[in-house]
């Protein structure tokens, strides 16, 4: 996944959290993320399950109700 469709799926995902039109849960089942930069990014309720976290900056980031079940 590159930067591009990344910064896409967490603004989709903010208007989700907002109950904004447009809005979509972030489904990041199984991503790569290693090493992305998701310094105080609002990952409320996000699918993370199974994604690969290492060394990703989740510095000042919502996980509230995040799904992280089996995430590195």
């Amino acid at each position: 996944m590159n930067e591009g469709q990344l910064k896409e799926i967490l603004e989709k995902h903010e208007l989700w959290v907002n109950d904004e039109k447009g809005g979509e849960r972030a489904n990041l089942c199984n991503a790569n993320l290693s090493g992305a930069n998701l310094c105080n990014a609002n990952l409320s309720g996000a699918n993370l399950s199974g994604a690969n976290l290492c060394n990703a900056d989740l510095s000042g980031a919502n996980l509230y109700n995040a799904d992280l079940s089996g995430a590195n």
